[in-house]
């Protein structure tokens, strides 16, 4: 995901779930890594074998030299079949959509107001979608599940979209304030979901073979997962293992090289970092129950640029 303009000029998305790291910064996010650089871009795609990636913000269209930028630098490098979507909760122009269209842009996928809902048709929101759809984007809505509004089947049914992606409506450390002073409160058995917005809340929209709901545990857990089990092969060393979960275990120890050496480990199972040596956990732990070394820790982390430790297991 490229998080491209953390600004938006939208003052009544109460649900907004930005953090104050996002909100109204200017900094551009690849997969939660600050980018410095196109390089940080297209590296954070290559580590991930991305076969697609998703432009979001803020508001993308508020931005649209760096938003086409980067759309442009995806498909130069990946080529035509690295699919492109974007979310937006703004209209755009004909203009915005070919320009997005030329840069190599797939889809667009609309997030109009709340207050709009069930009143969008003869609005400029339904005339965008036929624009999109004719300088050649896919059109869809994103939208919170804040409420079963049939009239998005409708503009399915008329073609105007290809599909409505509803995602369960939670509250988040950005929006809990806001989301309470509107009356909104968490599920007793969730950590994030909201009361009464459940995916049978939804029923009546969702039964439709063209509405996908997309739960925040699939959200925060199995796409979050996937993204660590694409990206661990193509970051892990050697002698690192690989979980089921897409994490990295290996194991650290304050013994000498020269006392490795001396055991007979082969240089490719382990490597000095930062005076210390990290080695195959398995190995370390089989030269401490061997008393070859006094001791060590293994750790699993997980497989991003930020190496955050999941769990240290002293031995």
């Amino acid at each position: 995901m490229l998080f491209v303009h953390g600004y938006c000029d939208h003052r009544d998305c109460f649900y907004c779930p930005l953090g104050e790291n996002r909100k109204n910064v200017d900094q551009v996010f690849a997969n939660e890594r600050p980018v410095e650089s196109d390089e940080d871009v297209l590296e954070a795609a290559r580590k991930m074998d991305a076969m697609g990636s998703s432009i979001t913000g803020g508001e993308p269209l508020e931005s649209m030299e760096r938003t086409t930028h980067y759309i442009s630098l995806l498909k130069d490098e990946f080529g035509a079949d690295h699919h492109i979507h974007l979310y937006t909760g703004i209209t755009g122009d004909r203009e915005i959509m070919r320009d997005l269209a030329e840069a190599g842009l797939d889809e667009i996928r609309f997030h109009p107001p709340v207050a709009l809902w069930g009143n969008i048709h003869g609005t400029f929101w339904e005339e965008i979608l036929y624009i999109a759809r004719e300088e050649g984007l896919t059109p869809a809505f994103e939208i919170p599940g804040i409420e079963a509004e049939t009239e998005f089947l409708e503009f399915i049914e008329e073609g105007a979209v290809d599909f409505v992606n509803v995602n369960e409506f939670e509250m988040s450390q950005g929006n809990y304030r806001r989301m309470h002073e509107q009356g909104y409160d968490r599920r007793t058995d969730h950590m994030s979901a909201v009361e009464g917005a459940s995916e049978d809340d939804m029923a009546e929209l969702v039964s439709h073979p063209k509405v996908y709901f997309c739960t925040s545990t699939f959200k925060d857990a199995a796409q979050h997962r996937n993204r660590l089990r694409r990206t661990a092969p193509n970051v892990s060393r050697p002698f690192e293992e690989i979980t089921d979960d897409g994490t990295l275990v290996y194991g650290v120890t304050e013994a000498e090289p020269a006392r490795l050496d001396e055991l007979g480990v082969p240089d490719e199972y382990y490597e000095v970092v930062d005076g210390q040596v990290e080695i195959a956990w398995w190995l370390l732990e089989e030269m401490v129950e061997e008393g070859d070394i006094e001791g060590g820790t293994i750790i699993e982390q997980y497989p991003t640029w930020d190496e955050q430790v999941v769990e240290k297991t002293p031995l």
